[in-house]
Order: C-alpha cells, then sequence, then structure tokens
C-alpha cells in the first residue's frame, strides 16, 4: 500500500471528522458539566457508538489481534471475561446516572469523595487514575505507531505516526469538548465495524474458508488452539490478565465518567445494549485477525504487527485497507481525547478545586484545558518506550485502576464503609501494585493483576471497621442510588462543591 495514499486517506479522515466536531458544538459550553459531560444530554445512540469507539480502540484490532497470534485462543477467554464484566454496568450504571443527577457530578472522583465526604479521597482517586491511565493513553498512541509503520513497511515511521494521533487528540478534545468526541466516536464506530468485519470475511475466504483456517491452525499451530498454547497463557497468567479486566467498566473513569452522560435511563439502556452487540462483533472479527495473521505471515518478529501486515498485504483491497486502518486510528485518538478530557476534569474539579480556595466553574474549565495538553505530552513520551505488547499494557494499566473497586462497591453497598477505609485502600493498594510490578510483576508467585482487587479489599473493610462512616450522607447516597431501579429522573437539586465534605 503506497504512502501517499495513506496520507490522502488520513487527510480526507481529519477533514470530515473535524467538520463534525464543529457540528457538533452547542453553546460555548461554559461550565465543567457542558464541557466534560455535553450537559448530560447524550441520546442512547450516540453513546452507544461512542462508548464502543472509547472502550474498543487500538487495543482490540492491534493488541488483541496481536494477542491472538501470540497467545491463541486463550485471548479469546480472556476478553470475554471482560465481556461478562460489562453487565457490572447494568448494575452500577444507573446508580452512577443517578447520584450524579441529584448531586451534579462531573467525575467519578467527585462521586466517591462526597460519599466518604472527604476530599482526600477525590484527590487520592483523581490522582490514582492519572498515573495509570496515561501509559493506558500510550499504548493507544503506539497502535497508531505499528499500524502507519507496519502498513507503510515503515515509510510512516512509529513516531511520527504517534506524533500524528497526539496533534489529533488534542485538536478534536478542544473542539466542544466531549461533544465533539462523542459524534466523532460515533462516525468511526459505524466505519470500523462494517469495514472490519468486511475484511475478516474477505481474508478468511483467501486463505480459504473457515474450514480451511481451522485445519491449517490445527496442522501448522495446534497449540494456538489450546490453552496454556504457544506458553503466553498459563492459569496464574490468565487470571492476572483477566481479574482487572473484569473490572475495567468500574474502575476505568474514563468509562464509568460516561455513566453520568446519557439524558436518561432508557438512554443508557439503549447505549448498553449497542456496546454489547457492537463488543460481540468486535470480539470475533480480532480474533479471527489474529489467527489469519498467523496462518498467513507465521514469523512476525513482533505480534502487534499483525494487524499492520495483514492490512497491507494482498489478501485484502487496499481500498477497504485504508479505511480500517483509519478506523482503527480514530478508535485510538477516541480512547486518548476520552482519556485527555477525563483525567483533566479530575485534576480541575478533585485535584485544583479541593486545594484553592476560589476555584469557581469558570475557574475549574480554565484549568481544565490546560491541562489536556500536557497529558498527551506526558502520553507521547511514554509511547516512544515501546514497552511489551499492547494488550499486556492495557491490562497492567487496569490493575493500577482496580484498587479503586472496593471504594465504590462500598459507596453504594457498605454504609459502613468509611473515607479512612477508601483512602488507605486507593493509596495501599496502588502503591502495592507498584511494588509488584517493580518487582518483575511477580510477588509470591502472583502478577500486579491478582493482588490488586485482594489486597485493597482487605485494607478498605480492616479500617473501614475501626474508623467512623459518615452514616448520614452514606445513607441519603444509597436512597438516591437505589431509587434509581425505579424512577427514570432524577432532579437535580444541588450542585456538589468542594466546601460539602471535610477533609
Amino acid at each position: 500500500m503506497s504512502e501517499s495514499m495513506i496520507w490522502w486517506s488520513i487527510g480526507i479522515y481529519v477533514l470530515i471528522a473535524f467538520a463534525i466536531a464543529i457540528l457538533s458544538r452547542q453553546g460555548k459550553s461554559a461550565n465543567m458539566s457542558g464541557y466534560f459531560l455535553g450537559d448530560r444530554k447524550m441520546n442512547g445512540f450516540v453513546s452507544a457508538l461512542s462508548y464502543s469507539a472509547t472502550t474498543y480502540s487500538a487495543f482490540m484490532m492491534v493488541g488483541l489481534a496481536g494477542l491472538t497470534y501470540k497467545g491463541g485462543i486463550g485471548a479469546l477467554g480472556f476478553e470475554i471475561v471482560y465481556f461478562a464484566g460489562v453487565s457490572l454496568v447494568a448494575i452500577f450504571g444507573p446508580k452512577f446516572w443517578a447520584v450524579g443527577k441529584k448531586f451534579g457530578f462531573v467525575t467519578p472522583s467527585e462521586m466517591i469523595g462526597y460519599r466518604y465526604q472527604s476530599k482526600p479521597v477525590a484527590i487520592a482517586v483523581a490522582l490514582s487514575s492519572c498515573i495509570f491511565l496515561i501509559p493506558y493513553a500510550a499504548v493507544q498512541l503506539s497502535g497508531v505507531g505499528y499500524l502507519l509503520e507496519g502498513m507503510t513497511d515503515g515509510a510512516i515511521s512509529f513516531g511520527t505516526g504517534i506524533m500524528l494521533a497526539t496533534v489529533l487528540a488534542i485538536l478534536f478534545s478542544y473542539v466542544a469538548g466531549i461533544r465533539s468526541v462523542m459524534w466523532t466516536d460515533s462516525l468511526q464506530a459505524v466505519m470500523m465495524i462494517v469495514a472490519s468485519t468486511l475484511v475478516a470475511l474477505l481474508v478468511i475466504a483467501e486463505l480459504g474458508g473457515f474450514q480451511a483456517l481451522f485445519n491449517t491452525l490445527q496442522t501448522e499451530h495446534s497449540d494456538s488452539l489450546s490453552v496454556p498454547g504457544s506458553g503466553l497463557f498459563s492459569f496464574v497468567t490468565f487470571l492476572g490478565l483477566t481479574i482487572p479486566w473484569f473490572f475495567f467498566s468500574l474502575s476505568n473513569p474514563q468509562v464509568s465518567q460516561r455513566l453520568f452522560m446519557p439524558s436518561s435511563l432508557k438512554a443508557m439502556r439503549q447505549m448498553l445494549l449497542g456496546f454489547l452487540i457492537f463488543g460481540f462483533i468486535y470480539t470475533l472479527v480480532s480474533i479471527f485477525w489474529g489467527f489469519s495473521a498467523l496462518v498467513a505471515f507465521p514469523d512476525l518478529a513482533n505480534a502487534d504487527l499483525a494487524t499492520p501486515k495483514l492490512l497491507s498485504s494482498d489478501l485484502v483491497p487496499p481500498v477497504l485497507g485504508v479505511i480500517v486502518m483509519v478506523g482503527i486510528m480514530a478508535a485510538a485518538v477516541s480512547t486518548i481525547d476520552s482519556i485527555m478530557l477525563t483525567l483533566s476534569s479530575m485534576f480541575a474539579r478533585d485535584v485544583y478545586a479541593n486545594v484553592s480556595s476560589n476555584a469557581n466553574e469558570k475557574k475549574q474549565l480554565m484549568v481544565g484545558k490546560m491541562v489536556l495538553p500536557i497529558i498527551a505530552l506526558l502520553a507521547f513520551g511514554f509511547s516512544q518506550l515501546e514497552l511489551s505488547l499492547i494488550a499486556v499494557l492495557s491490562v497492567a494499566a487496569s490493575s493500577g485502576l482496580a484498587v479503586t473497586v472496593p471504594a465504590i462497591i462500598g459507596a453504594f453497598y457498605w454504609r459502613r464503609g468509611t473515607a479512612a477505609g477508601a483512602l488507605t485502600s486507593i493509596v495501599g493498594g496502588g502503591l502495592f501494585v507498584l511494588y509488584v510490578y517493580m518487582n518483575g510483576n511477580s510477588v509470591l508467585g502472583f502478577p500486579a493483576g491478582i493482588w490488586g482487587i485482594p489486597v485493597s479489599t482487605i485494607l478498605f473493610v480492616a479500617v473501614s471497621v475501626m474508623t467512623q462512616a459518615p452514616k448520614t450522607v452514606a445513607e441519603e447516597f444509597m436512597l438516591i442510588a437505589n431509587k434509581s431501579l425505579r424512577k427514570d429522573k432524577v432532579k437535580a437539586t444541588r450542585e456538589f462543591t468542594p466546601e460539602k465534605v471535610s477533609v
């Protein structure tokens, strides 16, 4: 595939996406809710496509395909566990939405800080998210770099690819905040699912059909159809990858923040249903891509190049290949956008506002916009390290974020949960996860993905039992959340402010 064709395709995509982003602007988004949540007015269709594009980014078509190439059928089990974890959205989504409408929450960390009546808890969640999400954003940049480098045989370098993705992410984030991101997400989600499915079917047909594909895998790569397969997966490794992935929809704030955005619970249900349909198809497509690349190109030095190699080969018509390439790149940019917007809103709302004595909405929004390019540049620097498989790095980020899960679940289901317990579990659990990674990702033979949830749960429960819970706030918070199961509308009656929580 020619370099000029790729550049022309990227240019056309940028022009169309930028036009959609401009058209998505409604008013000036002069407050935090408007800029970062779209004024909580997103419909179910747009929410579903945006949620899908944000979740299924470079990780899927580059990372999961690469994981399948290297580890075989175990990659499908790994992704199915994540898919099962989406059931958490059905349980917690209405609760997030209800308390968000009632108290005017903009970020998940703000919500947790209010529930435990603690500024330090809100700050700890925000800073923890920054530490672990920036590497995940870097993963998306790396996906674009590998994609463009692989499809042009190095004519477009890895560095050029990640620089392009960084610039686009900053551009789309600034145009209209989350509105522009969600509408451009919708464009790329439709493009991705249609084009990638066609490519998968065409490639399998070129390889002789499904039966021929699996016959070749059985005879020449039999380990790819079994677990532990080629050696990447073992039971312990599988648990380490899947446990944090199961809780992805709760622990990753760029995903859970979207639970505040739908205009109604009906829109949220439509979002969830659309996402499940999209995700099921996309998972199968990514797995088949990985297997097809293994059959067609069995000797790749880097498994993450499986998708670029497939798209640039004679098995895929150039026009269709470049459409898929643009779709994957756009999805990666979408995820980076979402991460940037979430982290900047958390920093402005939960760090700056809690340490400043005069942090009104206007100043918070200004700080949030100032932080956006800084986050992008940090992710850019991290992506240049080219560390490990994309899928493995993605799970590493989720392992650190998973330490917030006990405090989140406790916020809705355990009145005895306290600020001290939440703070200890988040800080202590996060430090332990970092220690495990610095120790070669192994303590007593178990990786960080296995340790995060148990350690943070023990700390949360033990410290909470020994300290005093904010009973009145906890009861009010849980009452509003539980009412969401029966009522589709909760009128926002007051805004959360830093003064309403104690240090």
